[in-house]
């Protein structure tokens, strides 16, 4: 938690390029590293279509940078080893410059197939632990399978990062509101697009060579529902009307938004022990609950088989 800090804040850099060689990459991710980055993220494959291991040029140079300025790093890279020939992964690396965790891509392109030698599938869609919030991760054609967006959501994810090789939009947005979390993107279309937990868009910015997008999020903002909420949320803001607010109230959907308005203060605990229950919390019960009235066990045979 950085001094002083509102919320759980975090410093996010998308970079967005193609074609682009190591050595003017690493010198970017290095600025930006001394500029106080807390993540650093880099589309899908950036390096090109060679595959390399985790111990190859890509990988050892940001996690050189990524121990360098104490950051986080995003590496997307073709990857070989452990009797895996290519996989499309994106290489998550922490503050001493170490894997934090992979995801390999659960759902590659057609084209990825026709490679020497053919990407082979992930089977899984994972969320790692950061000091920062809890992060999940898609790649590119992932944007078309709600699968991969539920089975993030089910583990917890706070923000998805999203490199990729097109921007896909309000394809991303659509994950965003259905999911509440934040998605950042940062993609060979050479630029960012980045979601709120609500669905907004907070930033979109693009350019024709390189795209250097920076964003502060609150990971620590909650997002709630009307339904049982409300009367707990009249005594939270009377005892606690100093230190949180009530930054958005969405009439349309039933939501509202709380963030803190002091430092040392988590909305979300605070919320929690007044018996407030956040959005996403509130459907997976309201979906366990309804299908538990259908006389058998739906959840656990049908909708928990649909995704990974």
């Amino acid at each position: 938690m950085k001094e002083n800090a509102i919320g759980r804040p975090v410093d996010i850099v998308s970079i967005g390029f193609a074609n682009k060689s190591l050595k003017e990459i690493a010198e970017i991710v290095d600025n930006e590293g001394k500029k106080g980055a807390d993540l650093v993220v880099l589309p899908e494959t950036w390096p090109g279509m060679e595959p390399e291991t985790l111990d190859g040029v890509t990988i050892t140079a940001m996690a050189h940078l990524a121990q360098k300025h104490k950051m986080y790093v995003l590496s997307p890279i073709f990857r070989k080893g452990n009797g895996i020939k290519r996989i499309n992964s994106a290489v998550l690396l922490d503050r001493q410059g170490e894997v934090a965790g992979i995801y390999d891509k659960v759902f590659p392109y057609w084209s990825e197939f026709d490679l020497d030698p053919p990407t082979e599938v992930g089977m899984d869609a994972p969320v790692f632990e950061t000091d920062f919030g809890r992060v999940g991760i898609a790649i590119c054609f992932d944007s078309n399978f709600p699968e991969v967006w539920k089975a993030l959501a089910d583990k917890g994810a706070e923000l998805v990062l999203y490199p990729s090789a097109y921007s896909a939009g309000t394809t991303l947005q659509a994950h965003a509101l259905n999911h509440n979390y934040y998605i950042v993107s940062a993609t060979g279309a050479i630029d960012c697009i980045v979601y709120d937990i609500t669905g907004r868009e907070l930033l979109y910015e693009s350019d024709k060579e390189l795209n250097i997008s920076r964003i502060t999020l609150d990971l620590d903002r909650g997002i709630y529902h009307y339904n049982f909420n409300l009367e707990k949320l009249d005594q939270l803001l009377k005892d606690h009307a100093d230190s949180i607010e009530r930054e958005i109230f969405m009439d349309r959907e039933q939501w509202f938004v709380l963030r803190a308005k002091q430092p040392g203060v988590s909305v979300r605990k605070l919320a929690y022990s007044y018996g407030l229950e956040e959005l996403r919390d509130y459907r997976n019960r309201s979906r366990q609950e309804i299908d538990k009235m259908r006389g058998f066990k739906f959840y656990e045979k049908v909708v928990k088989a649909t995704y990974l």
